[in-house]
């Protein structure tokens, strides 16, 4: 069990399921809106808070990538039920580092991109800011892949960019057995290269790397993004994956 006074950090990042979708209500392509709608699961806690992209401690709320995905309306995600469940279990202050951008390919997540730049400086920062030296990154929530189904150049490239991927983000924040539990897709756009980027997700083996499988729960009318009740039961599956995997880290 973690202390009371423990400092939980885990970085959330990947593409729009992982920054949330659900009760997003689309009217057209350039109309789109959150329905407000937040579930017990995923209100707000003073023991769960958020780097905002000021890299600011805040109390979380959803949407909780609101300032970081900012070219899409952002919904309810993964993130908020996950940071409950553990909260709930193991008690202590938990800081969640929302880093996922909708509509972005692995191969955009490579070393000296834009995108893993920023994770890796909000990963550093949410140590630093505001917290003491207690404070340590726990794991890194990662639900991408959707991108990687367009082409069946990038569904086989998928699994050595992604354990590349792994390996970069391991050695720029020096946690070479920092935990990671990825998502295997729930949906993608060509059926036939969803299933091999689901197979290669599936069939990553690293030393604390785990991989949660989404395919079954429930989606959006657009028939991509998981809907509300979803992203409640994924961040249900990810907090009790973390806790039967990497509980013993806590004591």
């Amino acid at each position: 069990m973690s202390s009371e006074n423990s400092k939980q950090i885990f970085i959330l990042s990947g593409q729009s399921n992982m920054s949330g979708r659900g009760g997003i209500i689309k009217y057209s392509e350039t109309d789109q809106k959150w329905d407000g709608v937040v579930p017990p699961e995923c209100q707000p806690h003073p023991s769960i808070l958020r780097l905002s992209a000021q890299l600011l401690w805040e109390q979380a709320e959803e949407p909780l990538h609101a300032d970081i995905d900012t070219r899409k309306v952002c919904g309810v995600g993964p993130g908020m039920p996950f940071a409950h469940t553990l909260t709930e279990r193991e008690g202590g202050t938990l800081g969640l580092v929302p880093c996922a951008v909708g509509a972005t390919a692995i191969s955009e997540w490579a070393r000296g991109t834009p995108l893993y730049n920023s994770m890796v400086k909000r990963a550093k920062a949410a140590v630093v800011k505001g917290w003491d030296d207690e404070s340590v990154i726990k794991g890194l929530l990662w639900y991408q892949g959707e991108s990687d189904t367009l082409t069946e150049r990038d569904a086989a490239a998928y699994e050595g960019r992604m354990v590349k991927f792994i390996c970069n983000v391991r050695e720029d924040l020096h946690l070479p057995l920092l935990p990671i539990i990825q998502v295997a897709l729930a949906s993608g756009v060509d059926e036939n290269y969803t299933e091999k980027v689901r197979e290669a997700q599936l069939g990553i083996k690293l030393p604390n790397v785990l991989c949660v499988d989404a395919k079954g729960l429930s989606l959006n009318d657009d028939n991509m993004h998981l809907t509300t009740e979803s992203q409640v039961h994924l961040g249900h599956m990810l907090a009790d994956a973390y806790l039967c995997h990497f509980n013993p880290s806590f004591s």
